[in-house]
């Protein structure tokens, strides 16, 4: 694979080919927040990192890449609750957009694309496909979770793989698929205790009192022995609510009915004081998400990067394992088909 990594962030994408044991190169890395290209440039100091606006990109300034395969993930907000759901209209939709447009002129051959739950549903999703059909793609779509694969972070996504005719997948593609092309066992999530940090700072991680008593009622709280957690976003750490769970270090079934209490009494009283105190509550580390997150334990941010910077580019960042799984799915299965043309050929021309 001679890969353009688009929407590159952190370099998950990255990871997750380094991962899937898939032999190729990212060849460039496209990605406008200044503070994600610094991380990206910590962690692979030798791959070009292009700080640019994706509509700046022409197909001639992406052929001279010599790349054959996309890897992306555009910005979700246009499909989310919090991002009012404004779909193509949205302008941070304009990049993607642009893309496709180039699309017709470029040398590429595969593509894997990510975003959020809630894209098969667009308008946007719409105008995917139709340039991919128009460009003579063939593609499959998925919507998978990392707990589908033992992974403890529910994290739905959707993905989009895609190849050029005449390369084909050896499965047969059609409606959305919740889970990968080829059978898979059924894996307990491991328990959160695994991806815990042995020494936390616990002032500096803990839940403000005055967070707790406005999301009390709504807070999803992790144990050690917890074999779930919520979605991170880019916001946690300074909001609870959608944004992801809290651990307590405390007893389950003690914290379970300390926390019965806390929704009950009143926020200013002594024993909500006091039973908030006892529950221990505290976000979980950055280096805890990205384990969640399935980042090798080399990846690591620069010592300049603030806590409230490393959640924000994890929020907006993928799931390692995931992905690495699909970019798998998409170069196995393009060799597969291209063996099979090879010794259906030698066959052919066989004495």
């Amino acid at each position: 694979m001679k890969v353009l990594e688009l929407y590159s962030g952190i370099g998950g994408m990255h990871f997750a080919l380094n991962e899937s044991g898939v032999p190729g190169i990212i060849k460039a890395a496209v990605e406008i927040n200044n503070i994600a290209n610094a991380v990206y440039k910590h962690n692979f100091p030798d791959t070009l990192v292009i700080n640019s606006n994706i509509e700046s990109l022409t197909a001639e300034k992406i052929n001279k890449l010599d790349v054959d395969t996309i890897l992306m993930s555009p910005p979700c907000q246009p499909f989310t609750r919090n991002g009012l759901k404004n779909d193509i209209k949205d302008p941070r939709t304009d990049s993607f957009q642009h893309i496709l447009d180039l699309l017709p002129d470029l040398n590429i051959k595969m593509i894997l694309m990510e975003n959020v739950k809630g894209f098969e549903e667009s308008k946007m999703r719409t105008h995917f496909i139709n340039s991919l059909v128009k460009c003579e793609f063939i593609y499959q779509e998925f919507l998978i979770n990392p707990t589908q694969i033992g992974v403890p972070n529910s994290r739905p996504r959707y993905y989009c793989l895609a190849k050029k005719t005449p390369d084909k997948f050896n499965f047969e593609t059609g409606l959305l698929l919740h889970n990968f092309p080829l059978p898979c066992e059924e894996v307990q999530c491991f328990e959160v205790a695994n991806i815990l940090e042995e020494v936390v700072n616990v002032n500096e991680f803990s839940v403000p009192l005055t967070l707790l008593k406005k999301n009390v009622k709504t807070l999803d709280v992790c144990y050690r022995s917890s074999r779930h957690t919520c979605c991170f976003t880019k916001s946690y750490g300074r909001y609870i609510k959608g944004c992801g769970s809290v651990l307590s270090e405390c007893d389950e079934s003690e914290a379970k009915k300390s926390l019965e209490i806390l929704q009950e009494c009143s926020q200013d009283s002594d024993v909500f004081l006091l039973l908030s105190e006892n529950l221990n509550l505290r976000f979980f580390t950055p280096r805890e998400i990205c384990r969640l997150m399935c980042f090798p334990e080399t990846f690591n941010f620069p010592t300049d990067i603030n806590i409230r910077q490393q959640y924000k580019v994890l929020g907006n960042s993928i799931n390692i394992k995931v992905v690495s799984k699909l970019i798998k799915v998409l170069y196995t299965l393009f060799l597969t088909f291209h063996c099979i043309k090879i010794n259906n050929r030698i066959t052919n021309h066989s004495p």
